[in-house]
């Protein structure tokens, strides 16, 4: 099951990034930005609500409200600046760079959560720097 929800994330993302390209146009990339979280923040909780998950708002500790909210200001930076980038630049471009992503959490991870990672794995982090390196050049 988790691998189907990963490939409809990755579609609903690529879809995110055309989407978003076609209706910025004109329009200020913050206030894109605003308006694109309304409509997440609006679909989160509907699912909240439609899941009946609510009652658990007060079980969550302390210190994973901490880190709920550090996440959700570094989603809400990397979309203020994903949204200029890309009204600034090609998608493609900004997507590829953007995609450095998922080397920069192996890293993170690495440092802050001391996951290991075969060579398997290290190679597939260097195809993925070169390969966003090669769509931006």
């Amino acid at each position: 099951m988790w691998l189907v929800l990963a490939i409809l994330s990755a579609l609903f993302a690529a879809l995110t990034s055309i989407f978003a390209k076609i209706g910025i146009e004109g329009v200020n990339s913050t206030l894109a930005t605003a308006i694109r979280t309304v409509v997440v923040l609006v679909l989160s909780w509907a699912m909240v609500f439609l899941t009946q998950t609510q009652g658990g708002v007060v079980a969550i500790s302390k210190r994973s409200w901490l880190f709920l909210i550090l996440s959700g200001l570094a989603t809400g930076i990397s979309w203020l600046c994903y949204y200029k980038a890309i009204q600034l630049g090609e998608v493609s471009k900004v997507v590829s760079i953007d995609k450095l992503s998922v080397v920069l959490t192996f890293v993170l991870a690495l440092v802050f959560l001391h996951e290991t990672f075969s060579v398997k794995t290290l190679i597939g982090v260097v195809l993925i720097t070169v390969g966003a390196l090669v769509m931006v050049w």
